[in-house]
């Protein structure tokens, strides 16, 4: 079985789907409410598990019933808690989520206990580094949380994940201890210092994300699939069609299948297309971890 270990946010998400997203002042009603499980940290660990692999997650949540709901849903999913602390004061992370009738969302953030989570926390689970095949990190915990992680990780010759989002103002730079960097084409825009409008402009952008560092650029392009640069050159996988109902958690859904397909050993090519599957298949339902797939849709949609 996979061991994925990851390390990152865990929230509560409040979703309202609409006809239309607002326009600035604006108040647009009718809409429903779902409320869920989120965070990306969460949402990659929960993609991962129900893809077959064991999984653990380093994470920071509040002494209060939403972080209670939290740990109670990640421990039914099979996911090791151990290392998902309680901090008194902060409130567990919380998102709001407005999806219009495309799938597009907009996602404002309360980040709060995610915010705890400190280097020397990471460091006390060092026995989990050593146990994990991957380690997966994004970016809604503090920066010396997850740079301290990578290293950690390094040092056990452990392979590495960032998925750079949300993209920090300060910038990045500890992408020389990533294995894979997994931007989407607005963070790979920032990366790489101009818009990623075609593949064309992906393809640079990717060339300049390794440059920069990173051992295998992954750009997740949407409607474009997946771009890599790696060692072994350049891979594009293209995407699954689907009807789009909710795009939100679709990046998180792409980064615990890498994880899973890396420590499976699969070729790039092979690891992005399934990737990609997952995360096509998250975009037909509703919600973040309520969307991820488990591994037999993944494995129909793979068969066309």
């Amino acid at each position: 079985m996979p061991r994925v270990l990851v390390v990152g946010s865990a929230n509560v998400d409040f979703t309202v789907a609409l006809s239309r997203l607002p326009r600035p002042g604006e108040t647009v009603s009718e809409g429903t409410l779902l409320v869920a499980r989120g965070g990306k940290g969460a949402n990659q660990a929960v993609a991962a598990r129900r893809l077959g692999a064991e999984v653990r997650l380093v994470g920071c949540i509040g002494a209060d019933q939403s972080g209670r709901q939290v740990r109670e849903a990640l421990a039914a999913e099979g996911i090791g808690v151990d290392a998902l602390a309680t901090v008194e004061g902060p409130a567990t992370g919380t998102a709001l989520i407005m999806v219009d009738r495309e799938g597009r969302n907009q996602i404002a953030v309360a980040p709060g206990a995610n915010r705890s989570l400190t280097a020397a926390d990471v460091e006390r689970r060092a026995a989990d580094f050593a146990w994990a095949e991957v380690v997966v990190c994004s970016l809604e915990v503090p920066l010396d949380a997850v740079r301290r992680a990578l290293g950690i990780a390094r040092a056990q010759n452990v392979k590495t994940i960032v998925n750079p989002a949300p993209f920090p103002d300060a910038g990045i730079d500890f992408l020389t201890l990533a294995d894979y960097v997994t931007p989407n084409e607005g963070e790979a825009g920032r990366l790489a210092g101009f818009e990623i409008t075609d593949l064309d402009t992906a393809r640079t952008a990717a060339g300049i994300v390794r440059a920069r560092g990173a051992g295998t650029a992954v750009l997740t392009l949407g409607a474009g699939g997946a771009l890599a640069d790696g060692p072994g050159g350049a891979v594009h996988a293209p995407p699954f069609a689907v009807t789009a109902v909710d795009t939100t958690g679709a990046g998180d859904a792409f980064n615990g299948a890498l994880a899973v397909a890396l420590s499976e050993a699969r070729p790039l090519g092979e690891a992005l297309r399934f990737a990609n599957a997952a995360a096509a298949l998250a975009c037909t339902r509703r919600g973040a971890q309520p969307s991820m797939p488990a591994r037999a849709e993944v494995e129909r949609l793979l068969r066309g």
